[in-house]
């Protein structure tokens, strides 16, 4: 009971942590080395271009949670901080298009780049330049009796394919990149005949702390692993009536539909040290990418700790 919570009818029990030296008698409980190296592991379940599941084994929930804030809100990207507008007769506001092209996700990698202070000036090491030109007219090859804009107008409709790089300095050599938005298909406004956008957008290198545009994942999720158990033997109707109770395949307390089939009959944990990771990514980088770079700021971290003892103990 030690390593599960106990979910009730009512209320859930055994939820706090209790391994720590002297909370059970005779046992000894304090944290060893070797047999977090021996317990501890990592279970890929599933991955591909934009996602990632994986089981967390061995590891507390204060650790669990630090991973998963790590990677939505520490973990640096390249996203529009500046937005400098030439034109814009469009319907769309400055700074609502402003704000809009903030927050398209732009497939670089921030490993290339240095974080930009707001003394540095914009250069090949710390921006990405990106420039947005477009203006609508009339079609006319169109029909006379149409009136379907995408018939009746050019370039009506904008996109973020149609967000161009300009390379700055020797970038363009260098990186050997082809930086780009993630997807060709965001909209962006909606222009007639006579209007245009143009735009000069810089990228900077950021963490989803200090804006949510930064955000590496679209969502960094986990949760313990449940676990059934009968208490008694159970056949016949009541059987047919558990086995409705579930998923196929999976346990989830939430799709329960007939509790007269469990209560009495089954006992309900999870397990505390077991978590089952869902990444997904935003399309700026790999989601393994990004569980890689997380260990490494969480291991930055666990650093600076350690230096900072290292320094209160010599004074």
């Amino acid at each position: 009971m030690r390593s599960r919570v106990v979910l009730r009818e009512f209320g859930v029990r055994n939820v706090h942590t209790t391994d720590f030296p002297g909370n059970y008698s005779e046992y000894d409980d304090s944290w060893d080395k070797e047999k977090f190296e021996k317990n501890f592991r990592v279970d890929v379940i599933h991955m591909d271009e934009d996602t990632l599941e994986f089981d967390m084994v061995g590891i507390d929930a204060a650790i669990a949670n630090a991973f998963r804030r790590i990677l939505l809100a520490e973990v640096p990207t390249m996203a529009v901080e500046k937005v400098f507008v030439y034109n814009n007769t469009s319907i769309v506001q400055d700074e609502i298009l402003a704000h809009r092209l903030g927050l398209i996700p732009i497939h670089a990698d921030p490993r290339l780049f240095e974080y930009k202070s707001e003394e540095d000036e914009c250069d090949e090491i710390n921006t990405l330049q990106f420039q947005l030109k477009i203006k609508c007219s009339k079609n006319p090859q169109a029909a006379k009796e149409s009136s379907d804009p995408s018939e009746l107008y050019i370039n009506h409709k904008v996109y973020s394919k149609h967000m161009e790089w300009v390379p700055l300095g020797s970038q363009a050599d260098n990186l050997n990149a082809n930086f780009r938005p993630v997807h060709d298909d965001i909209l962006i406004a909606q222009l007639r005949p006579g209007q245009e956008i143009n735009v000069l957008m810089h990228c900077v290198k950021g963490i989803g702390k200090d804006h949510a545009k930064f955000s590496p994942v679209a969502t960094a999720s986990y949760r313990l692993l449940p676990e059934i158990t009968l208490l008694q033997p159970i056949e016949g109707e009541a059987a047919e009536r558990l086995k409705k109770c579930f998923s196929p395949g999976v346990i989830d307390i939430q799709e329960i539909k007939e509790r007269a089939a469990c209560r009495g009959n089954c006992g309900f944990r999870v397990l505390r040290s077991h978590y089952i990771f869902s990444v997904e990514s935003t399309g700026v980088l790999p989601p393994d990418v990004l569980v890689s770079e997380a260990i490494k700021v969480l291991m930055g971290k666990c650093q600076r700790f350690l230096e900072e003892l290292k320094s209160i103990q010599k004074k």
